[in-house]
């Protein structure tokens, strides 16, 4: 199946909710985010992974039923709950499943075979459940594109940053009181900067969105907004949300501001009048526009028709 089949769903900012947490899960409905993710992984003490398996399988549909995208994390695979808990999820309620600590390509092919023979069970359609992965090793950055490149059920890649930091035996601003980690306010976390690029590109180039990390400062919407910031500009087209107070903030930062929509009209408007009359580059307001600067003027105004 092409990834075509997953181009409508939008997840900006999906919600991570707690899998063992039947009550967070019954309100979902209260918040505006893109997508749900019922989260068996991280958020799931071990102790509490059955529950949390079958609480999420009891909700998924409810949780289908609001209209939005349902992607569940399932548990990676080295724990040994990856194919349980997908045997408990896939089925007609969700798009996808997110699945963490990916590290190869032949971990993505795991996946998709366990996925092929849970849908034959199914009855569902072959490849119409996608696939997530997060990448948040430093086996997994080195392995980006080819991860991306891996199925066509991945549509969309995350980049996790606390794992990463664990994995690569380094400190995140969190960590460190009083103390200094190499944060520079225009490109975040200096330790983060490489591997947050690199998913950006490969995905990029597989032709996938890229999803950041979520912002563990839940209250702190302004650094909130400045990470977003961040990543947009590195090339992601979302951010997951692991509070429903930072729906807002994620949902504007990702969405083209009125100034940004204004200029990509004006220099359209300018590049076509050009164009109708054999000319190049132009000059729009004092800025030289040639045919990239109208290229990410159309972006633009692509995101804006995805909005409508």
């Amino acid at each position: 199946m092409p990834r075509a089949q997953f181009s409508h769903i939008d997840l900006r900012c999906p919600l991570f909710i707690p899998g063992n947490r039947s009550d967070m899960l019954g309100k979902a409905g209260r918040y505006p985010a893109s997508a749900f993710v019922p989260d068996m992984e991280d958020s799931v003490p071990m102790a509490n992974k059955a529950e949390a398996r079958a609480v999420t399988t009891d909700t998924l549909p409810s949780l289908f039923e609001l209209g939005k995208p349902v992607v569940p994390r399932v548990n990676s695979l080295f724990t040994g709950l990856t194919e349980d808990d997908l045997k408990a999820v896939v089925g007609p309620h969700i798009v996808a499943i997110s699945i963490g600590k990916i590290r190869t390509a032949g971990d993505i092919a795991e996946v998709d075979n366990m996925l092929s023979e849970l849908e034959r069970h199914s009855g569902l359609e072959a490849g119409s459940i996608g696939i997530l992965p997060w990448l948040e090793t430093a086996s997994a950055i080195v392995n980006a594109y080819p991860i991306c490149r891996a199925s066509e059920r991945v549509r969309w890649v995350a980049f996790g940053a606390e794992d990463y930091s664990a994995d690569m035996g380094i400190s995140r601003s969190v960590d460190v009181v009083g103390g200094d980690t190499g944060t520079v306010v225009e490109y975040g976390e200096a330790s983060l900067l490489y591997a947050r690029s690199a998913v950006a590109v490969a995905a990029r180039a597989a032709d996938v969105q890229a999803l950041d990390t979520p912002y563990v400062k839940f209250r702190d919407t302004e650094g909130l907004r400045n990470e977003a910031g961040l990543a947009r500009r590195l090339g992601y087209s979302g951010k997951f949300a692991i509070h429903p107070a930072q729906i807002e903030a994620i949902t504007e930062t990702f969405a083209p501001s009125q100034e940004e929509i204004a200029r990509a009209r004006r220099i359209i408007k300018a590049a076509d009048l050009a164009a109708s009359e054999g000319k190049g580059a132009i000059n729009v307001g004092g800025e030289m526009v040639d045919a990239p600067v109208v290229a990410r003027a159309r972006n633009v105004m692509d995101e804006v028709r995805k909005d409508d």
